[in-house]
């Protein structure tokens, strides 16, 4: 056989080789779809507590990521990972609802201690879910804007959508309340109390974090670019790509 001719043999051996490592990435060992590794989770049992949730708002939205949702209803218990979230920082932030310090019938909930719930209501009967950061002398919360349900089954059933797509159960802020059955009355919820309902949990996977600038906040004048939205990278659930 020929140099030329051997070059060519080991170049196509080449080629099948790098397409069967693409085989292998698409397909696991029993043949099956490739998982996407950013939407993968290993819960971790452990509720967290008070003190996970007493830092700065910038701080526990980007460690809230990938954390789970653990929500009691009455139809069972729904799980879902924290894929988007974004900080609202008062009383600089121009987009936070306390800005100025601006206390309100609705606005009181900001002044908590870190791991309560703030609810506010959007379109109709949609609620979004914020958490408090740092203690009840600062005016902060983490808003999240997407989740990743763990089982679909009562998602599915509470949300009813037309869509075949299973992102648009809850990849925005909205439609998260929906698929956890939030609404006012759970305003001030302490996630450090099981008995409250709801908790959030450890997870022993690790993700690449993707950091923008928060979404539909034009108003807020030069808090509009700040980098206080953080996501897992690649997950689709995630409700605009960075």
């Amino acid at each position: 056989m020929s140099d030329k001719a051997q070059e060519e043999l080991q170049n196509t051996n080449e080629d099948v080789k790098k397409e069967n490592e693409i085989v292998k990435k698409i397909k696991n060992p029993r043949g099956q779809k490739y998982i996407n590794p950013a939407e993968q989770y290993q819960p971790i049992e452990t509720m967290l507590n008070s003190e996970f949730y007493k830092v700065d708002v910038i701080d526990l939205a980007k460690k809230l990521i990938g954390k789970i949702i653990v929500r009691q209803l009455p139809q069972g218990e729904v799980r879902a990972l924290i894929v988007e979230a974004e900080a609202y920082k008062a009383p600089e932030d121009k987009a936070c609802h306390a800005y100025m310090n601006k206390k309100t019938e609705r606005t009181q909930y900001f002044w908590q201690d870190g791991g309560h719930l703030y609810i506010y209501q959007i379109y109709g009967n949609s609620y979004c879910l914020n958490i408090t950061a740092a203690t009840n002398k600062d005016p902060e919360a983490v808003l999240i804007r997407a989740i990743q349900p763990l089982k679909f089954e009562i998602v599915k059933d509470l949300r009813k959508i037309k869509s075949c797509k299973l992102q648009e159960l809850s990849n925005g802020p909205g439609k998260c309340g929906q698929c956890l059955q939030l609404n006012k009355s759970h305003n001030g919820l302490n996630l450090c109390d099981k008995k409250s309902g709801m908790y959030i949990i450890d997870n022993a996977t690790e993700y690449e974090i993707g950091i923008s600038k928060r979404i539909n906040i034009d108003y807020a004048e030069e808090y509009k670019d700040k980098p206080w939205r953080f996501f897992i990278k690649n997950n689709s659930f995630v409700s605009k790509k960075g």
